[in-house]
């Protein structure tokens, strides 16, 4: 099959599901650019509804090596420059594009494979940069999921995915209101520790080699109080400049890393 017209009804859907959060979770589909987050995307069991190439930018050695990654029964669809120009939203040409069928990031469709999971948690994120930054990091530890309490934006935001790399296929994420995510947390006896700067302990003083999750929130309002107030322990990053925070994204990865340093030195006492 080939697509030349812009005025194409698949093609049409694919504009319509990259601009439109509405329409994303009204037909449970998501537009993804790209071989590495296609693969990401296979590679953490999501199913592909359709996939588009552009001849002239990926060729069939890549096409090829790309459907290597599924047992799925696809029909690759050849569309031309025109085309792609019109669906493609990166300034650097890929020259591949699928719409892939979104899952459930319900709290209930968490299930660890430890009795000591590290998770992060997010605290009403908006930034999409922020959001793929913190999912990039949550990859990069291999940590046991990524919880984000009243969500602002859509998870499948093209922004999202393109600034995770993917990574929003290959990590375990729930959503769920914050009283939701501290019931479940508490439920999991999991501990709470909360990045805050009022009645902390410098983040290398506390131990998160039991059961942990590590609660960030947004950089200008920080966590609301139902969070401080069901904090195991707030945590902070001291702080020697000027300023007295920094960006939630890298914050995140300092006390991540940190967890898994204590980690890594528990096993081996």
């Amino acid at each position: 099959m080939n697509i030349t017209s812009t005025q194409n009804p698949l093609i049409k859907k694919i504009a319509l599901l990259s601009e439109k959060s509405r329409e994303r979770k009204k037909q449970s589909l998501c537009v993804v650019e790209g071989a590495r987050e296609i693969r990401l995307a296979l590679q953490g069991n999501y199913t592909l509804e359709t996939l588009l190439y552009q001849p002239n930018i990926f060729s069939e050695r890549q096409l090829t090596e790309l459907l290597g990654y599924t047992t799925q029964k696809l029909t690759p669809i050849a569309i031309s420059k025109e085309v792609y120009e019109k669906i493609s939203y990166r300034s650097s040409t890929e020259g591949v594009i699928a719409l892939v069928e979104v899952k459930k990031h319900g709290l209930d469709t968490l299930a660890f494979s430890t009795k000591k999971p590290l998770l992060l948690v997010a605290e009403a994120p908006e930034k999409p940069g922020n959001i793929g930054a913190l999912l990039r990091t949550a990859d990069a530890a291999h940590i046991d999921a990524v919880i984000i309490a009243n969500p602002k934006t859509d998870l499948y935001n093209p922004n999202i995915i393109r600034s995770s790399v993917g990574c929003v296929f290959t990590v375990p994420i729930a959503t769920g209101t914050t009283a939701e995510v501290i019931d479940f947390l508490k439920a999991k006896n999991i501990s709470s520790y909360c990045a805050a700067l009022t009645a902390s302990k410098p983040y290398y003083e506390v131990s998160f080699s039991e059961a942990s999750a590590i609660v960030v929130g947004t950089e200008d309002q920080g966590l609301t109080g139902e969070w401080l107030r069901h904090s195991t322990q707030n945590i902070i990053i001291p702080m020697e400049g000027v300023i007295d925070s920094m960006n939630v994204s890298v914050a995140a990865a300092v006390l991540i890393f940190e967890a898994k340093r204590q980690r890594v030195m528990t096993s081996y006492e």
